[in-house]
């Protein structure tokens, strides 16, 4: 238990300044400031607090092109964004999951959508969404294929783990555990008949990613729920 004079949890908890002007800003290991003057892409409900003169719009994912729009029937987590326009300090987060910065400089990561927290209009999205699985877990699931140049905020349920995947040594993960993995891989599904038929406890032994070739995966100890019920 820590006991905190008024004066000392203010001063504590107080916003700390950005000393080198970041566009994002890690106030914590679970809370995220974005320092805008245009705008940004965020994850619907995401924004706990701002300051300024900042609006939000509710757009599906790659409002752009017609490819990306989904109809909200279809989509999971994977279309729920929103576009914070302005200027000012938004604040983000997500659950109380840990938020890690990522900066693109020409490279290319695919995100499960639930994982998304936000990213610089300049990098460019594709959504995608896992069909196979689909038919095996109910809503589905999308992911998010981010390239370009600038800032990416993933989220997860504490300190996630990165297995490196080599040609011939296929890396195994659970779905409901896989946060990210590179471009360059392409995951295929992998379902254990005998676990199969355990479903009515639980999917995720029983249907399985795997990743084969040259490339990385990002793994988060937590089987997080994949059937969404944002609204």
């Amino acid at each position: 238990m820590s006991l905190y004079s008024l004066a000392q949890f203010l001063e504590d908890t107080a916003d700390q300044p950005t000393p080198d002007g970041s566009v994002f800003e890690l106030e914590s290991d679970y809370m995220l400031q974005v320092n805008l003057n245009g705008m940004v892409w965020i994850k619907r409900g995401a924004m706990v607090a701002y300051r300024g003169d900042i609006s939000f719009k509710r757009e599906g994912m790659l409002a752009q092109g017609i490819g990306g729009l989904i109809k909200k029937p279809v989509t999971g987590e994977g279309s729920k964004l929103s576009m914070a326009q302005g200027r000012g300090q938004l604040y983000l987060a997500d659950k109380g999951k840990r938020i890690s910065v990522l900066d693109l400089a020409g490279e290319s990561i695919v995100v499960n959508g639930n994982d998304l927290l936000c990213f610089e209009p300049q990098i460019t999205n594709e959504i995608t969404m896992m069909r196979k699985l689909s038919a095996i877990v109910s809503g589905g699931l999308f992911n998010v294929r981010l390239t370009g140049r600038g800032l990416i905020a993933i989220t997860t349920h504490h300190r996630p783990v990165t297995l490196m995947v080599e040609p011939g040594r296929p890396v195994f993960t659970d779905p409901q555990a896989t946060v990210a993995w590179s471009a360059s891989l392409t995951p295929d599904y992998k379902t254990d008949i005998q676990l199969k038929s355990l479903m009515g406890r639980g999917s995720g032994e029983s249907f399985q990613m795997k990743f084969d070739g040259s490339g990385y995966v990002i793994v988060q100890p937590y089987e997080e729920d994949l059937m969404q019920h944002d609204e």
